[in-house]
């Protein structure tokens, strides 16, 4: 194992980084691919939005669906890389770049894929990512040896196969390509679990933990920009401060809500192995996806509450209030239940069945689903506080 790449050198051999290295954080190189995959989490998000206040229900949940596991696979695949084999050497960086490129003309199809069920560039742009992932991990395996070599051979063949199989998918007849992207899925989540069933790559707990909370945190802040948008808009276009408020005030009980819950707890004591850490990490498909929803949601209520959307007062709510509910019970999946006790188990869970429940108010329902957000931290402060 060797330690941090320092100092910079501009091309090193890609060694496993030491999974007990002291104060391993996010580089900003990292922190730069985050924000850029971002963008491609607000053209969903846009999207989703549009659908939903179209009342275009099942177009709307299968083009997010579709578009937004591109997303989170590729960002998961090149955080869990990173954390075992981040040199940050000139090859590694460009290649780095060129991931960073893909997830730009993935975001550029992502309207296509609502629209029509195009899925030409978006797939392009996938699959230039998971090529340019492909490189890294030929790197790696040049510098490993034994099992770790082929762990790393594995990824490059797997990924590899898969990314044949995207290319084939848009060659078929339309109407093939939706049942057959499961198929697609299915083996991008196996590639992982094949790959690392006789050695496990080298990633850092603590720096997973630090790369997914950060990642988390990018999402509900798209999340408030979205939100904040369209109620500026709604405002300069209709006046309707009445109608908005509550929306407004909901809004952020929620997104405060949930970003004090999801770093109530820390996760790195839970990942001990991949045992753990694959359910962990395929999870967190629900935690992203259902942040990124909320902000649609609430743009979809805004329109809802100036007469803008084609949908009814409990459709508008439930856009906000069923991702919100999806994102509480998640994180009480993978975070919470590891570490509460007693009566505490049930706060998250309740508080999930509850937002489900604020649904059937109607107009009203953002506020009450934001109230019951704020309840629940402030339960699980109360009972916390009981027990130490």
């Amino acid at each position: 194992m060797t330690t941090a790449p320092d100092p910079f050198r501009p091309v090193r051999r890609m060694l496993a980084r030491d999974r007990g290295e002291s104060h391993r954080v996010a580089t900003p190189l990292e922190l730069f691919f985050d924000l850029c995959f971002v963008v491609a989490v607000a053209q969903a998000g846009r999207e989703l939005a549009h659908a939903l206040a179209a009342g275009h229900l099942a177009h709307a949940l299968t083009g997010f669906t579709m578009s937004f596991f591109a997303i989170w696979w590729a960002w998961m695949n090149f955080t869990w890389f990173a954390s075992a084999y981040d040199v940050d050497d000139v090859p590694y960086r460009l290649t780095t770049l060129v991931q960073i490129t893909g997830v730009l003309v993935l975001a550029a199809g992502v309207p296509r894929v609502f629209e029509d069920r195009d899925l030409a560039l978006a797939v392009a742009g996938y699959v230039l990512m998971r090529l340019a992932m492909v490189t890294q991990w030929l790197r790696a395996a040049r510098g490993e040896s034994g099992p770790a070599r082929t762990c790393a051979l594995r990824y490059a063949a797997g990924v590899t196969v898969v990314q044949a199989f995207w290319v084939v998918l848009l060659f078929l007849p339309h109407g093939a390509q939706g049942p057959l992207f499961p198929v697609g899925v299915l083996a991008e989540l196996a590639v992982p679990v094949w790959a690392e069933k006789d050695e496990q790559t080298p990633w850092h707990r603590h720096h997973i933990v630090e790369r997914y909370g950060l990642f988390t945190i990018i999402v509900l802040g798209e999340t408030v920009a979205a939100a904040t948008v369209a109620i500026q808009t709604a405002l300069d276009e209709h006046l309707a401060v009445a109608e908005l408020l509550p929306i407004a005030a909901g809004g952020l009980l929620i997104c405060f809500g949930a970003w004090w819950i999801y770093f109530a707890d820390d996760g790195h004591g839970h990942l001990r192995g991949n045992r753990q850490a694959l359910p962990w990490g395929y999870g967190h498909y629900a935690v992203f996806a259902s942040a990124a929803a909320i902000g649609a949601g609430l743009e979809v209520a805004v329109e809802h509450a100036v007469g803008a959307a084609h949908v009814s007062a409990r459709a508008a709510s439930a856009a906000v209030t069923v991702p919100t509910a999806l994102f509480l019970f998640t994180v009480w999946l993978l975070h919470a239940r590891h570490h509460k006790r007693g009566a505490a188990q049930a706060v998250l869970p309740l508080a999930a069945l509850s937002v489900l429940a604020a649904t059937l108010a109607g107009e009203s329902g953002v506020l009450i689903a934001g109230l019951l957000v704020a309840l629940a931290v402030a339960a699980g402060l109360t009972l916390s506080a009981k027990r130490s």
